[in-house]
């Protein structure tokens, strides 16, 4: 199976869900470029926020994993300030030709209630969770949540 095909294969799929966490959408002129809005989980930091993805897939696909970025600033420590690379072992390593775009997109908004502190590619939110300094974590990733993801204070 070609990407192209599993790529449409997918979306069919995708546009007969009804979920309402993760809203994904193909560009109209590449099927390799999708974009994707995750709803900040509620009980975190992030709760109320829109948060966009940029996915490019690879002419591999299904084979290797979507390159995957957060387009919207946030406080993370898997997920780099500046760039949005996210740190998921299903991004690396741990694929598998049985996730689909919209299993990864729920995978990295898990991985917003459940941060790898460990593996930190944002060190100060990464050093404020390994302190214990829930709060002060909290507090930064709500304030860029309100600042980059159309929170309402």
């Amino acid at each position: 199976m070609t990407a192209r095909t599993r790529l449409v294969k997918e979306l069919k799929e995708y546009s007969r869900s009804k979920l309402e966490d993760v809203k994904l959408e193909a560009n109209e002129s590449d099927i390799h470029r999708w974009r994707a809005l995750l709803t900040g989980p509620a009980n975190t930091p992030y709760q109320g926020g829109v948060f966009e993805l940029d996915i490019k897939v690879p002419d591999q696909y299904p084979l290797v994993p979507p390159i995957v970025f957060y387009r919207t600033k946030i406080f993370h420590p898997n997920v780099h300030f500046k760039t949005g690379e996210i740190c998921l072992d299903i991004l690396k390593t741990a694929w598998s030709p049985a996730w689909t775009l919209h299993s990864t997109c729920q995978a990295i908004l898990a991985l917003m209630s459940d941060a790898a502190p460990d593996s930190p590619l944002n060190c100060d939110a990464g050093n404020l969770l390994r302190a214990g300094d829930i709060r002060g974590y909290n507090a930064m990733a709500r304030m860029y949540a309100i600042e980059f993801a159309s929170v309402r204070a």
